[in-house]
């Protein structure tokens, strides 16, 4: 596959176990459909849970067609921007592929850390029962739903304890033994 910017040849590079087209000279990556967010999920184990979904809130994002054009199909891929990220996806409408140019992974990796840490108690409680919902009814497997559901609770664990050092404290004490003062 040639690169859709500068049109170099794309050479195999893995992120985490998913291999992907990258291109030398300008740095874009390719992600086959499905690629990108198992790419996220090796990235960062603590984001499995954040689905980076391009169509989930329509008012977020603005999509144009760019002058790009599909190294899978051959054909014009849309632009989409997506929401408070500020970064550009390029979207293949047929073959669900995405391009990202340079730095553009990180940029999404970075936004979805920002979003991780800045969700109040409350958020992290609406999203462990989302995830205990799809554990039963989810879209993967039950294992899968399993794992980002102790993600969740994890990640609400560390918010509370964060927001409460004295229940911290007192966690720690019992786990020693040491007297609360």
């Amino acid at each position: 596959m040639k690169c859709p910017r500068c049109g170099d040849e794309l050479q195999k590079r893995k992120i985490g176990t998913v291999e992907v087209g990258e291109c030398a000279g300008c740095k874009g990556i390719w992600f086959d459909e499905g690629e990108l967010r198992k790419a996220k999920d090796e990235a960062d184990p603590d984001l499995n849970w954040m689905d980076f979904e391009l169509w989930e809130h329509e008012d977020e994002f603005h999509v144009a067609v760019k002058p790009i054009t599909c190294p899978r199909c051959d054909v014009q891929m849309a632009a989409i921007e997506y929401g408070t990220t500020k970064v550009e996806i390029n979207y293949c409408t047929k073959c669900k592929g995405i391009w990202l140019d340079t730095d553009e992974f990180k940029k999404i990796i970075d936004a979805l850390t920002e979003e991780l840490l800045t969700k109040s108690v409350h958020d992290y409680v609406r999203a462990s029962v989302e995830e205990a919902k799809e554990i039963v009814a989810g879209p993967d497997t039950v294992m899968s739903e399993w794992k980002d559901f102790l993600t969740v609770v994890r990640m609400l664990e560390y918010r509370i304890l964060s927001k409460n050092p004295r229940v911290s404290k007192a966690l720690t004490a019992i786990q020693t033994n040491i007297p609360i003062r």
